[in-house]
């Protein structure tokens, strides 16, 4: 669960939570029971002069930028970051949107790949430098609150990722404290709501759906979902840098932690048309035609996938070429009746699946549990029994895939 959830606060939960199930000597002894993360939406009193964050010439100068990064396009939105950091060397927020670059270079494999972890990781040392000069300089400089909370975060997010409990620890509570500081801010933009909505809702979701953690929770201050979500939503619609991280977050909370594909399918069909070559937002928003039965649009949107893939467009990976294969083998198998071609498609699943090391279930589970069906369909009992054997051995015992599975074993033994 804990390598699942994505980004900002729900990192500087996890981190610790995970840390909490280690031996006590990976544990920090630091309280942070005085954290408090009440709804707070009042004008602060400080002087906001030079915060970037509330330029609107700004904005308008790196609306490009924003929309070339989360289009894949890291190169021109890189070229344009890298103009704003000539002009403000010292300020946090050119580093830090260098490093969201990178992070989304790493977001459409699944948070897989390290060929981009040095250099993430140095954008967001610097922020955090460049954030703690400003906020010795002014402890009532919220915005370098904001980018000490949100380096923070993400570090401690590809950490956890990684493994390296005690550093992912280490960031967490330190954005948790830039958290409760830059809450102030609260009332002049929804940039600083984000990282609390998460943090309401997923303070209620993870003791809810994972006792085990009550305990280690009630470190934490209280949540509130139903706030969470509508903090989440005010950010989605009306957040500029972090509007549409919160798009992703509320998206995958409706899928995943609410259920609700109905909600959540028109968040992914809007990241899917407002960004049309990011292959993680293309491949959610098939997930959800095909959840729906909106089969034809998980077609064109599949069959656009692997295009893209064999171009070897940026955010194309083999991660979107498994989701696409299985829809499209499913859609042959069960739509158009053409076996020979369900056949190719689940079999370029199992090739991506194994690419990315995802054989544990999910798509390759039922790529090898459909070839196993045609293949007996077709009275192939050998290549049935290499399926069926696949099936047999990661699929959960008490599934009807598995006792399907023994049971054709044990009728045709070699």
């Amino acid at each position: 669960m804990i390598l699942r959830l994505r980004f900002i606060l729900l990192l500087l939960l996890l981190p610790l939570l995970a840390v909490a199930q280690q031996p006590d000597t990976a544990r920090s002894s630091s309280p942070i029971r005085n954290i408090q993360t009440d709804n707070v939406d009042v004008m602060p009193t400080a002087n906001t002069k030079g915060w970037l964050l509330l330029d609107k010439d700004i904005q308008t100068e790196l609306e490009g930028a924003v929309q070339n990064l989360y289009n894949c396009k890291y190169d021109r939105a890189e070229k344009q970051f890298r103009s704003l950091r000539r002009r403000y060397p010292n300020h946090p927020m050119p580093y830090f949107l260098m490093g969201l670059s990178q992070w989304w270079k790493i977001v459409p494999t699944n948070i897989k790949t390290k060929q981009y972890d040095k250099l993430f990781f140095a954008y967001m040392d610097t922020t955090i430098t460049k954030a703690e000069a400003q906020f010795d300089n002014d402890n009532k400089n919220y915005e370098a609150c904001f980018f000490l909370a949100a380096a923070y975060g993400f570090d401690g997010r590809l950490n956890a990722e990684r493994s390296n409990w005690p550093k992912a620890t280490i960031s967490a509570k330190r954005a948790l404290k830039y958290l409760e500081l830059s809450k102030e801010a609260n009332g002049l933009s929804p940039e600083f709501l984000f990282g609390q909505a998460l943090f309401n809702y997923y303070a209620v979701w993870i003791p809810t759906n994972y006792p085990l953690l009550k305990p280690v929770l009630l470190l934490f201050p209280k949540g509130n979902k139903q706030l969470g979500l509508q903090q989440l939503r005010n950010v989605a619609d009306n957040g500029f840098y972090v509007g549409p991280e919160a798009k992703v977050f509320l998206m995958r909370i409706l899928n995943n932690e609410e259920n609700n594909w109905e909600a959540a399918a028109p968040i992914a069909r809007n990241l899917a048309k407002t960004y049309p070559d990011n292959g993680y937002f293309q491949r959610f928003y098939a997930l959800s035609c095909f959840n729906l039965g909106d089969f034809r649009e998980c077609e064109r949107l599949s069959l656009e996938i692997l295009n893209k893939l064999n171009q070897g467009m940026p955010g194309y990976e083999a991660t979107s070429g498994r989701y696409a294969t299985y829809f499209l083998g499913w859609l042959m198998q069960n739509r158009y009746k053409d076996y020979d071609k369900a056949k190719d498609y689940y079999q370029r699943c199992i090739v991506f699946s194994e690419l990315t090391d995802e054989v544990k279930g999910g798509f390759y589970l039922h790529s090898n549990y459909n070839l196993a069906r045609l293949a007996d369909k077709e009275k192939d009992v050998t290549t049935a029994r290499r399926y069926y054997s696949v099936v047999r051995d990661i699929a959960d015992n008490k599934s009807a895939a598995s006792k399907e599975a023994k049971a054709y074993l044990k009728k045709n033994k070699k």
